[in-house]
């Protein structure tokens, strides 16, 4: 009997529990997701997809305000796509889209582009208002701290680490050039024996022809008169 009413009782402690459980988790899953075709650090041409979840029973959405992290200027910011008949305002911390009012429980759904993220930045994030036609503002601007997660936390993108930049030694040096240093040096032409590279070591021979030449005709000469000489005398 104790260990019956024991677990009636425990039985009943966890259905409040769960039913309290799900009444405090059902609000705080309303809010605004952030999304980004490129999600990198120092990114171009980014698109950044919004969405704002109606919280509201009765009325609709009428327009988002965001205020833009640091580095990222309204300039920055161009229009992309939206609700039917709304455009984007710039302001002078941010920009806001509205225009006509959601079907009800319609969420605001819109995407705008960044010309550029910014390069150190490891998180941004975009606070922003949420407007409805019967004058509710949803505030979700909380910002994590110290790990803590504030109660209407403000959309956040997480970034990838910039892309790594060429290192700026080898993007300066030059390719090698060939030196005379480092060429092999030319063998030395073959000489004649005795003669020397160069104009004097190929004009020996020629010079030893001459010579050899004239000693020939020399001595031809000279027996020819000898010849002659013999019968006169």
């Amino acid at each position: 009997m104790l260990i019956r009413r024991f677990l009636g009782a425990l039985s009943g402690a966890l259905a409040v529990t769960a039913t309290v459980v799900l009444c405090t988790a059902g609000p705080a899953s309303a809010h605004v997701g952030v999304k980004a075709d490129k999600a990198q650090a120092g990114a171009t041409d980014v698109t950044i997809t919004f969405d704002a979840e109606n919280e509201s029973s009765k009325a609709s959405i009428v327009s988002v305000r965001v205020a833009l992290p640091a580095g990222i200027a309204p300039a920055d910011v161009a229009y992309v796509s939206g609700p039917a008949g709304w455009a984007l305002t710039p302001a002078a911390d941010g920009y806001t889209v509205a225009g006509p009012a959601l079907a009800a429980k319609q969420s605001a759904q819109y995407a705008v582009k960044v010309a550029k993220l910014p390069a150190d930045a490891t998180t941004l994030s975009f606070k922003t208002l949420v407007t409805y036609s019967d004058g509710r503002v949803d505030r979700w601007i909380g910002i994590p701290n110290n790990g803590a997660q504030p109660d209407n936390p403000a959309p956040t993108l997480t970034l990838a680490p910039a892309a790594a930049a060429p290192s700026s030694a080898a993007a300066s040096s030059p390719e090698p050039v060939a030196t005379a240093s480092d060429s092999p040096a030319p063998a030395a032409p073959a000489t004649a024996a005795g003669g020397t590279s160069g104009d004097g070591g190929s004009a020996a021979p020629w010079i030893i022809g001459v010579v050899v030449v004239v000693l020939l005709a020399g001595g031809a000469l000279a027996w020819r008169l000898r010849g002659r000489r013999g019968p006169a005398e």
